[in-house]
């Protein structure tokens, strides 16, 4: 487990850069926290990462945004969803096990469905204004080694 305490929005998004530039297809972000904690701030730098050009927003009316990148981003936001019976109607397994990253905000609604290797992230608002705490919890040996190229980053980024 890794924890990240960000001052600014701007770096929980040059964080989510880093995090999309480690990501391969087949990988799955968990992403839960506060309302307005940050994760799509998050998810906006994942797609930077990943070289993705359009402008990215949360998808809770759609479900599930898609982008082209070096790999395809599955943006999912299932805040809306009554569970996972809908994930099913969705479609979710050609997503979770296609040809790109899938990041899923509000992720514990799901959890049920979601491969048990995985990175789950939580997004924390802390009493500072624009601080947020970032916690990282690899499931998985590649997960792991994901982490600790974040903690690498951890350690520069100060």
């Amino acid at each position: 487990m890794l924890r990240i305490i960000s001052k600014s929005a701007e770096q929980t998004y040059k964080l989510g850069e880093k995090l999309g530039k480690n990501l391969q297809q087949g990988d799955i972000i968990c992403l839960t926290g506060d309302l307005g904690a940050g994760k799509t701030a998050f998810t906006k730098g994942i797609g930077a990462g990943l070289d993705v050009k359009e402008f990215i927003t949360s998808p809770t009316y759609t479900i599930i945004n898609e982008y082209n990148g070096s790999i395809p981003l599955f943006h999912f936001d299932v805040y809306r969803l009554e569970g996972v019976e809908e994930m099913y109607e969705l479609g979710y397994e050609e997503y979770f096990f296609g040809d790109g990253a899938v990041v899923i905000e509000w992720a514990d609604i799901v959890k049920d469905i979601i491969p048990q290797e995985r990175l789950w992230v939580t997004i924390l608002r802390s009493n500072e204004e624009d601080s947020r705490e970032i916690i990282f919890d690899a499931s998985g040996e590649r997960y792991q080694n994901i982490v600790e190229e974040l903690m690498q980053y951890a350690d520069t980024s100060h």
